[in-house]
């Protein structure tokens, strides 16, 4: 079967070609003993079966960090037949220094000039043919947000994957050229052998100062090692520079001089994308716009969630009730089927009435292009708790699920910044916790409420990041965040992302909603719910919860929905309301929102921070719940 690798710098349209390509079919990977996720899939591309893979974006395939690293080792093992190497069409000259590097590696290669719309609307011109002449590869425009140009360059790249055409490499300066030369005889019947790699490319990526490509001369031939100082000092001294920067600046040069011979500038268009920014990222404006703009997205998941759910419940609540017709309600069989009732009630009753709507927003976000504009106006805040402004990215991942949220972490430069931002992120609620504060605080208490629990988590999460790097002090660097252009999101891209994460749901989530539900219920019929309430008792008794919530918090550890969906079936109703008053109902929320995370994100802290730093996280968040819940319970007493 034939593989094909979509690789390309950040926000150049990859995912969105992997999308057109594939849709839902995709599975997630790690790449080879690291936990750098990437994106698979089998599909048929001209009548062929082909597998494409989905690298993490990338501007360099020298390994200045992990996700880099592990991409070039990827690409290098002759796994892959040919590179689809997707560059942004309105940044050509930058992003053409990755593609110099692609040519290095003499993987079959075709270029996808993506964002054509966009190159035009800033006045950019490109000849294709002339560059593809130039690069001596395969070069075809494409708008892969409206799907024009991928079936042609993914074809295209089938067959360069099967025809396996010679592929040219840049030249350098003479100079360059020459130290080049004098590296290659030398590791020409040694070390290139011995790991399988092509003398030149070994040689570019030794002077390149690669890290891993240096250790491995290092270790198996201490004689090269130092001869390749000699090789990069000598040619330093030329220069007046570093080797790597010498590299590094011919690329940049290379990359410039292609861009000049192949494109014409023109006077760009200035349309309502570029006045939008004017507001949306306005220091004063842009931010009562990312106020307006979340409280609008909020709303909306609470007025469609809500519309689904009150009819949905009532059916299941009605299916219980001919259940107790049909079979004894003080037997086995009544608690085990109506475990499993009540399970499936709260999956497609309260979960997927507000997860799906929540994530078809945060998609639309993140494709139109809105969710780095948000990051950028955030980066302030990460400054004043701190913390850098890359910080961002996690928490807005948080969003979506704490997991991603805490391997994002990786991207940040200290140990220091990595625990306390992934100590932060986890308190951020997730979709499931946003499922619980829309199906129980929306829904019974009202929108703002729920919007109102939002704002109490911000300035909660505010407060613990200034304590933690109080006492943990460091000069933050600024932010240097990638903007990218507006789009129109594609429904069949914003569809099949959805889809992905609510298909993880059910192969994850669900198992555990349903089995959960009817232990519970099986612990109910046997009366051993009882003492692990009871077990829980110091706890529901501080926050002055009834006995019986005590199980939801233990089972909600598993999946935080949990705690919503048991909560109806310990409580012995869907009439929330009629049993709970509001500050209950809001101490619960709270408490939820910041104690022990799900199991999957305390085995991803483990893996990321450590045991004893995930204990430590564990204990830390616990007791804040405690706080904050015990606040809140403070708070209603007094108003009531």
């Amino acid at each position: 079967m034939i593989r094909i690798a979509l690789v390309g710098q950040p926000n150049s349209g990859k995912s969105t070609i992997f999308n057109h390509l594939v849709g839902y079919k995709a599975k997630t990977s790690n790449l080879p003993g690291t936990t750098v996720e990437y994106l698979k899939s089998e599909t048929l591309i001209g009548g062929k079966h082909a597998e494409v893979v989905d690298l993490p974006g990338i501007y360099s395939l020298t390994s200045l960090d992990q996700a880099e690293a592990q991409a070039r080792n990827f690409l290098l093992d002759g796994q892959i037949d040919a590179v689809l190497n997707v560059v942004d069409a309105s940044l050509l000259s930058r992003s053409l220094e990755l593609t110099i590097q692609l040519t290095e590696m003499q993987i079959p290669i075709v270029v996808c000039l993506n964002m054509q719309d966009e190159a035009k609307r800033k006045g950019i011109t490109i000849n294709t043919e002339k560059l593809a002449e130039c690069l001596g590869v395969p070069v075809f425009s494409a708008v892969a947000s409206r799907g024009v140009g991928v079936k042609e360059a993914v074809e295209h790249a089938m067959e360069v994957a099967h025809a396996k055409p010679r592929v040219p490499f840049s030249t350098y300066s003479n100079d360059v050229e020459k130290v080049i030369g004098e590296l290659v005889k030398e590791l020409s019947c040694g070390l290139a052998q011995q790991i399988g790699l092509a003398p030149r490319l070994l040689a570019i990526k030794l002077l390149d100062g690669d890290p891993y490509f240096a250790e491995q001369a290092r270790r198996n031939s201490f004689e090269l090692y130092q001869r390749t100082e000699q090789l990069k000092d000598s040619l330093g001294k030329i220069r007046g520079s570093s080797a790597e920067d010498i590299l590094s600046a011919e690329r940049h040069n290379l990359a410039m001089e292609l861009f000049e011979g192949v494109a014409t500038v023109g006077r760009p268009t200035v349309g309502l994308r570029d006045k939008l920014d004017t507001l949306l990222m306005h220091r004063v404006l842009g931010y009562v716009f990312f106020v307006a703009i979340m409280y609008i997205f909020f709303i909306v998941v609470f007025r469609v969630g809500s519309m689904i759910e009150a009819p949905v419940m009532n059916l299941f609540d009605r299916s219980i009730d001919m259940l107790a017709q049909v079979i004894p309600n003080h037997g086995f069989a009544f608690f085990a089927v109506k475990g499993i009732i009540q399970g499936m009630a709260g999956a497609i009753g309260i979960v997927f009435p507000y997860l799906v709507p929540f994530l078809v927003g945060l998609a639309v976000l993140e494709d139109v292009g809105y969710l780095p504009r948000a990051g950028y106006l955030m980066d302030i805040f990460m400054h004043k708790i701190g913390l850098h402004g890359k910080s961002v990215i996690p928490f807005i991942l948080g969003y979506g699920c704490s997991v991603p949220a805490v391997m994002a972490t990786r991207i940040l430069d200290s140990k220091r910044a990595r625990f306390i931002t992934a100590a932060l992120a986890i308190m951020v609620p997730c979709v499931a916790r946003t499922a619980i504060i829309f199906g129980l605080v929306g829904y019974f208490l009202g929108a703002h409420w729920a919007f109102l629990l939002y704002v109490i988590n911000i300035l909660v999460i505010a407060i613990i990041g200034k304590i933690l790097t109080k006492l943990s002090p460091q000069v933050t660097p600024g932010l240097i965040l990638e903007i990218p252009s507006y789009k129109v999101p594609s429904i069949r891209v914003v569809l099949a992302k959805v889809w992905l994460r609510v298909r993880e749901f059910i192969i994850l989530a669900w198992p555990l909603l349903i089995g959960g539900s009817l232990v519970l219920s099986l612990l109910e019929y046997a009366r051993w719910d009882y003492y692990l309430n009871l077990a829980f008792r110091p706890v529901t008794w501080a926050l002055g919860l009834p006995l019986a919530l005590g199980v939801t918090l233990i089972f909600g550890v598993l999946r935080k929905e949990l705690s919503l969906i048991m909560l109806f079936q310990a409580l012995g109703t869907t009439q929330v309301a009629a049993v709970l008053s509001a500050g209950q109902i809001m101490t619960f929320t709270l408490f939820v929102m910041f104690y022990i995370p799900c199991v999957a994100t305390i085995a991803v802290l483990a893996r990321e921070l450590g045991r004893g730093k995930t204990a430590l996280v564990i204990g830390a968040t616990t007791t804040i719940a405690l706080v904050v819940a015990l606040l809140a319970r403070g708070i209603a007493a007094m108003i009531a």
